[in-house]
């Protein structure tokens, strides 16, 4: 399994882009100055490679390697503590029919259910990220932010899901944005000397263009994010392939000019089995088979893992079982 991304890394990013980020006007040349996405084209080759099939033995690798990526999600307001148990029990044991079946990467959260999720998976190697920085809509003053994170930080939170100011990127205010995913990554520091990792949430159905969605995931990499992530899945459209597409390019193009790499996380809208593993394809064929990890590509879903494992258990035994054989989530 490749390294996880570390604050050092990150810390090099935000410095190797020290020249373009020392003002608003050199910050705008140069996201403005990025090969601009030919729309048209973006939408026919993500649709081709949507078409593409595994069978067999590859699908049911695909399958696990899906359940490893996601992050088990719920963000009402009517989340419980005893929900938060349930769905950390099940990210350890998805299937506990099945002991072969793998854990998922991560438990998704509010800041206040941190440490409840954080009692139950312990060291088990499942992560707890928590949504910060007044999620959803990023609406809140930078102190109350950055108190947002620390709070989270201090629960016990391995992740930290941020969303960006939109109204300042929309408005131009590029550099405002930059330095403010520079201090939530600071404030994501723990007292040990290690840090939470970063992933940082664009809301792409409010961004309006794909060459926007480009510009952010790369003020977002030159800030030092460990991830850049789609959606809050409050807002429609979410995830798309289109625009996940756009993202992985901007982190194998982003490798190939700093040589570190960056995660990618689609999040909202992802249901099905078959959706995933379209995700799956669009990996490979755009970033390459480095990002086919955990550590470096992430479903955000609630419902997903649920599918997932329907579609394990007929590969498996040959038959389908209804989605009430499963929890719900």
């Amino acid at each position: 399994m490749p390294p996880s991304p570390t604050t050092a890394t990150a810390e090099g990013a935000a410095a190797q882009f020290s020249d373009v980020t020392r003002s608003d006007a050199s910050l705008r040349g140069f996201l403005h100055g990025l090969p601009g996405v030919d729309q048209v084209g973006a939408d026919a080759r993500a649709a081709a490679l949507g078409t593409r099939s595994i069978k067999t033995t590859a699908k049911a690798y695909a399958l696990d390697l899906a359940i490893r990526m996601v992050d088990l999600t719920t963000l009402e307001g009517q989340d419980t503590h005893g929900k938060v148990r349930a769905l950390a029990a099940k990210a350890m044991r998805p299937d506990p029919a099945d002991p072969t079946c793998p854990a998922t990467a991560a438990v998704c959260v509010y800041p206040d259910m941190v440490a409840t999720a954080k009692e139950v998976l312990g060291d088990s190697g499942v992560h707890v990220a928590a949504v910060a920085t007044a999620f959803p809509s990023g609406r809140a003053a930078l102190d109350i932010k950055l108190a947002d994170t620390r709070d989270a930080v201090e629960a016990g939170a391995d992740e930290i899901d941020m969303v960006i100011d939109r109204g300042a990127f929309l408005s131009g205010r590029y550099l405002q944005v930059f330095e403010e995913i520079v201090a939530v990554r600071e404030a994501c520091a723990r007292a040990d000397g290690s840090s939470a990792h970063l992933k940082v949430i664009f809301e792409t159905g409010e961004l309006q263009t794909y060459d926007n969605v480009r510009r952010a995931s790369w003020l977002a990499m030159m800030a030092g994010g460990h991830f850049i992530k789609t959606s809050t899945g409050k807002v429609q459209p979410a995830a798309t392939l289109p625009v996940t597409m756009i993202m992985l390019q901007a982190v194998r193009d982003f490798r190939e000019t700093t040589g570190q790499m960056v995660g990618v996380k689609p999040a909202g809208g992802i249901r099905t089995a078959k959706d995933a593993i379209k995700y799956l394809v669009l990996v490979n064929e755009v970033a390459g088979p480095d990002w086919l990890d955990p550590d470096w590509f992430r479903f955000g879903a609630s419902t997903l893992l649920n599918e997932l494992l329907m579609q394990r258990t007929k590969m498996t035994t040959g038959r389908y079982s209804g989605p009430d054989y499963f929890t719900l989530d």
